[in-house]
């Protein structure tokens, strides 16, 4: 399996139906605390817009409802991992991308076979409170080694000026969440993403 080196990150269906036609191929819908309806609606206009762009659509947490809505494409974290249910997730087919830290986060996940693992936080980053130090770009190196051709997605702290050095050092793509919904300008600033990964998106 092959990601696109650009993976946005958002909360809302409004933000992909925004951003995806500009050219993302890779995008989260990451929705925390909203009842079960609006969770629905959110995925429904996500997975339509994403399916009008041919835009890879990653549900993150619910992942009965990404089954319900027919969606193909999840990812959990540790905690998340801990509960769901992988048998009837892969009964489903759904492909499977995992959260990691530390070393013994990366042997939990590897050993749910993911369809891709994620390494963060890179860099010091606003989204959320880490208990975890920022790896920086040598981590990455390590976590390819260890992960071999499983799919490598970096997170934390990452710009468009710093996608290319996480892309040379491991990573198969470069996750984005706040240098684009916070930029003034998100529109150019998908732009500027789009631009920086396009060397990695023509390899293979």
């Amino acid at each position: 399996m092959k990601l696109d080196p650009f993976y946005l990150i958002v909360d809302s269906a409004e933000w992909i139906e925004r951003l995806v036609p500009l050219g993302v191929k890779l995008v989260q819908l990451r929705i925390k605390d909203r009842p079960e309806p609006v969770l629905r609606e959110e995925i429904r206009r996500s997975k339509a817009a994403c399916t009008a762009a041919a835009c890879q659509l990653i549900i993150n947490d619910y992942w009965r409802l990404a089954i319900d809505e027919g969606c193909d494409f999840i990812h959990l974290g540790q905690e998340d991992l801990m509960a769901a249910e992988l048998a009837a997730i892969r009964r489903a087919g759904l492909k499977l991308g995992l959260s990691t830290h530390d070393p013994s986060e990366l042997e939990t996940a590897l050993a749910a076979a993911p369809d891709y693992v994620a390494l963060g936080p890179v860099w010091p980053t606003i989204l959320k409170e880490m208990k975890w130090a920022p790896q920086g770009v040598e981590r990455l190196a390590d976590w390819r080694r260890r992960v071999g051709p499983m799919p490598l997605v970096a997170i934390g702290g990452i710009t468009a000026e710093r996608a290319p050095l996480v892309l040379e050092n491991g990573a198969d793509s470069a996750a984005v969440v706040t240098d684009i919904t916070r930029n003034p300008d998100p529109e150019a600033r998908t732009r500027q993403w789009l631009a920086a990964t396009a060397p990695w998106r023509s390899v293979g």
